[in-house]
């Protein structure tokens, strides 16, 4: 499930990168794209993981590449300085954000 969310995700966030570009905002285009699509190349390592910390390892850089991706949207948000719409964005970091933290958290009480 957040294997193929967090895939989704990346996939939308590079619709919005392109739209950034075409503004010749790289600087935001290139941080976003490689928070988000961090998120689910980490997810898909965790699902190979070698053993459970390496797994939460993963999870754990998952999260806060999300995190970080959250920066991003609310700042791309709140600054003005483009017309685009992050909120349906925002929305689903918000959710993957919180997949991650309890995939995270229940795989630490189980060691």
């Amino acid at each position: 499930m957040i294997e193929e969310r967090s895939f989704e995700f990346s996939l939308s966030i590079i619709k919005l990168v392109k739209e950034l570009r075409k503004l010749k905002e790289y600087v935001f285009a290139d941080q976003l794209l490689k928070s988000a699509t961090s998120i689910g190349a980490n997810v898909a390592e965790a699902g190979a993981g070698q053993s459970k910390k390496d797994f939460i390892a993963k999870m754990a850089i998952a999260s806060k590449e999300a995190r970080e991706t959250r920066y991003w949207l609310r700042l791309i948000n709140k600054s003005d300085l483009f017309s685009l719409d992050t909120s349906d964005h925002l929305n689903e970091i918000n959710q993957i954000i919180k997949i991650l933290t309890k995939i995270v958290k229940t795989s630490q009480e189980s060691i």
